[in-house]
């Protein structure tokens, strides 16, 4: 989960990147290959829900043959008494021992309130993860933000901690 959840930061970066003008995220599955190459797939439809569904049933069927993946998609969570807009990541190790899985939201606050803000990441879900220490995920995961320049300068600027 390690791997997985680099590179699930960066690309959670390169999604911050993506919203903090405004835009609707469009729902993108990354991935690496057995020789270490990242790469990424977007899936375009009318049918946001539809979208989410397509890359899910990748994500689960692992048809790329990848040895980790994330599907990431624009979403909403509650913090607190409220729903707040959030990247939702949806992370796979697939080989390690057993498939394991993770997943983080990003919440956000949207350009159109005022100011576009990110919030802190919430873990929602570890499963299949007990050989992982959850610490080294998520130091890895902010690693794989910060690998993203455009992205974590966006992220770094506009930190807001309060939720």
């Amino acid at each position: 989960m390690i791997t997985a959840s680099k590179l699930a930061g960066f690309f959670a970066a390169h999604a911050v990147w993506c919203v903090s003008d405004g835009a609707t995220l469009i729902p993108m599955l990354a991935y690496t290959t057995a020789e270490d190459e990242r790469k990424m797939e977007r899936f375009v439809m009318d049918d946001y829900a539809a979208a989410v569904a397509f890359g899910r049933r990748k994500l689960e069927s692992n048809e790329m043959d990848a040895n980790d993946a994330a599907l990431l998609y624009d979403g909403r969570i509650p913090i607190g008494k409220e729903k707040v807009d959030a990247i939702i990541i949806e992370m796979r190790t697939y080989f390690s021992p057993k498939e394991s899985e993770a997943v983080i939201a990003v919440p956000y606050t949207p350009k159109a309130s005022g100011r576009f803000l990110v919030h802190i990441p919430k873990l929602l879900a570890w499963e299949n993860c007990d050989d992982f220490d959850m610490d080294a995920a998520f130091q890895s995961f902010f690693e794989g933000v910060e690998d993203h320049d455009e992205g974590s300068k966006i992220w770094n600027e506009c930190l807001d901690e309060s939720k």
